[in-house]
């Protein structure tokens, strides 16, 4: 094979760590210095606050002196005699890189370029990488020499040199066992199609008898979630009575003195987000947390040119970057993370979305939180709520929903150690706990709840945070739908991935988890199919004939009538007590017109079951930036 020449003077080689190589290669700083790029106090300032950071010096004054990649490069390049390579111009060795494999080269973030008579060149974005290696390198290639190459540089030249490795790990890392991809979709539209026409076949025999079936089903799904709802009620006016004074409750913002502040990568993924790229990095803007400590991965797809033309003329500040996720089998969210997890630089990795406004001290309270939590804690799930809660009436009862699901439901579930199934931003875990997991599932639509159960399985805690996102509420009827859609099939398809071992899920979750799981999955969906059947208890309450009415008798409809007064008395309660907690009292009169916007989620349930037959990967995304919908407000006011 024939490999392009390149001198000894190109790459010079790096001499063996000793004490003496170390006295005498100059100090970065003092490179830097000398050129006038900073000042001697700049530097004594980055050296200062970096001994309470875990971070590099050179990110430091990229984020804090402004200083660009190609001078932190130069500098390098003459504090290790290296010469700096340009992978896109003059690709590595093919052979060479699949000697070392992926694993490594992402691990010690390098590429084995070519060989050079008698040495071979590994190309390092982090020279003290190369160090720490460099005994590997010589056992397996013999004498080695070190050259220079960005960040940006090493990641398009892995997706270019191992297209299959890097397409499985985005895709199948997770295994089969626990992943939807081999979702029987064949089988599931026969026994969809068996059931419809089993059911209509009923219904002309004996329409009484079938009506009466789904009724018993549809009340016992109704019942479960009541009281999986007042459970909630429940414990959150214990929670309020044993909650501390105010002044006792105050988060410290830093982690112990002795614990350095770590490194937070943030996943934002991108799909045709161009009206949202300026909001978006405004937002990000204002997290108080030490910028040369972000690592903000704009996620996006090869192929979605849009977005990239967009970010391309955008001005990105040093503490974000751009990953572009290669074509692959799928389209989906949880495959861009996948493929961007192997690039972050963080120890703790979080989630948002394209339009989100976090709090300002959100990231500052979550490195807090998990410097003193337990090892067993291994995600912080943050509150969700809308910016754009007063825009129309489906905004405002999409803003109850969440403020119910996210201030009521999932603490009371958390409190009885249910597992908690995520919701899709405003997550954060501990990144070894998340490799350890096998990462999202790349065919799931809600791989944020299925996330949550596997860490529930594997025996790690999810614990809420009290730290609020503000998102953009969907105000269109038919994107709202589609939306819940997803979800739905994605419920569904997690619920049917998990169950595959029953007794399995038994022991994992214990029993109360295992009832939990029941509830919040499979009742929840069970309730979206047959609501109508309950809709017709209206009859009943106008005093008109209902088909049931003979065959239940006084005794039988008022204890029905009963269940369904109950079940909404705990909503309204719900929803108030969500409201109050949320600071938007304001919303109360919307609460009534609930069960018109409940209605919307049957249509959304008939959808997501015909997808899962047809096709259940598909990823129905969410318009973002709607003209009107960026009118930022508080909490307190809507």
């Amino acid at each position: 094979m024939n490999r392009p020449h390149l001198s000894i003077a190109a790459t010079s080689a790096v001499p063996a760590p000793s004490a003496t190589s170390d006295q005498v290669r100059p100090l970065l700083g003092d490179i830097l210095a000398e050129q006038g790029l900073v000042t001697r106090g700049q530097i004594s300032s980055c050296l200062q606050r970096q001994r309470t950071m875990n971070v590099r010096l050179g990110d430091m004054l990229r984020s804090d002196a402004g200083l660009t990649d190609n001078a932190i490069l130069a500098a390098l390049e003459r504090q290790w005699a290296a010469r700096r390579l340009d992978l896109g111009t003059d690709p590595p060795d093919g052979m060479l890189a699949q000697e070392m494999g992926l694993a490594h080269c992402l691990k010690a973030r390098c590429m084995p370029w070519r060989r050079i008579g008698a040495a071979t060149v590994i190309a390092v974005v982090y020279p003290d990488l190369f160090v720490k290696h460099r005994a590997e390198y010589e056992a397996r290639f013999g004498t080695v020499m070190m050259a220079l190459i960005t960040e940006a540089d090493l990641q398009e030249s892995i997706a270019l040199t191992f297209p299959q490795d890097v397409r499985s790990r985005s895709e199948t890392h997770l295994p089969e066992t626990d992943s939807c991809r081999s979702w029987p979709g064949g089988l599931f539209r026969a026994i969809m199609l068996g059931t419809v026409g089993t059911l209509a076949a009923a219904t002309i025999v004996s329409p009484s008898a079938t009506f009466a079936l789904l009724m018993i089903v549809a009340l016992t799904a109704l019942l479960a979630l009541t009281g999986l709802k007042a459970m909630a009620c429940y414990t959150a006016l214990i929670q309020s009575r044993e909650r501390p004074p105010e002044p006792e409750r105050v988060v410290q913002l830093h982690p112990p003195a002795h614990l350095q502040r770590p490194v937070v990568s943030l996943l934002v993924p991108l799909f045709r987000e161009e009206r949202i790229a300026g909001h978006l990095l405004r937002r990000l803007a204002r997290l108080k947390y030490p910028h040369a400590l972000l690592d903000i991965c704009l996620v996006v797809d090869a192929e979605d040119k849009v977005t990239r033309t967009c970010l391309a003329a955008t001005i990105l500040p040093p503490s974000v970057r751009v990953i572009v996720v290669p074509d692959g089998s799928v389209r989906t969210k949880p495959r861009a993370m996948n493929y961007a997890l192997d690039h972050c630089r963080g120890s703790i990795v979080g989630v948002y979305d394209a339009e989100d406004a976090p709090e300002p001290d959100q990231i500052a309270h979550v490195v807090s939180r998990f410097a003193v939590a337990p090892e067993e804690v291994a995600c912080l799930q943050g509150r969700l709520s809308f910016y754009n809660a007063r825009q129309n009436w489906l905004s405002r009862c999409f803003t109850i929903d969440y403020a119910i699901w996210f201030g009521m439901i999932l603490p009371g579930v958390a409190r009885l150690n249910m597992p908690i199934p995520l919701g899709g931003t405003t997550i954060f875990f501990r990144k070894h706990v998340l490799e350890q997991l096998g990462r999202w599932d790349a065919f799931n639509v809600t791989e944020d709840a299925d996330l949550g159960i596997r860490l529930a399985r594997f025996g790690y805690r999810t614990e809420l945070i009290d730290s609020t996102t503000l998102e953009e509420a969907n105000c269109r009827i038919w994107p709202w739908v589609r939306q819940r859609s997803r979800w739905l099939k994605g419920y569904a398809m997690t619920y049917v991935t998990h169950m595959r071992h029953p007794r399995r899920l038994w022991s994992d979750l214990g029993p109360l988890g295992f009832l939990g799981f029941q509830v919040m999955f499979l009742a929840s969906l069970v309730q979206a199919i047959t609501a109508p059947i309950l809709w017709t208890w209206w009859l009943v309450a106008f005093g008109l004939p209902h088909p049931l009415t003979g065959a239940l008798g006084f005794y039988g409809l008022a204890a029905i009538t009963g269940l369904l007064v109950l079940a909404e008395a705990v909503n309204l309660t719900l929803a108030a007590m969500a409201l109050r907690r949320a600071g938007r009292r304001w919303m109360l009169p919307w609460v009534l017109t609930l069960n018109l916007y409940y209605m919307m989620t049957t249509l959304a349930a008939v959808k997501a079951l015909i997808e899962m037959m047809y096709k259940p990967f598909f990823w129905d995304k969410t318009e973002h930036g709607v003209p009107g919908s960026h009118t930022e407000t508080s909490l307190a006011s809507g």
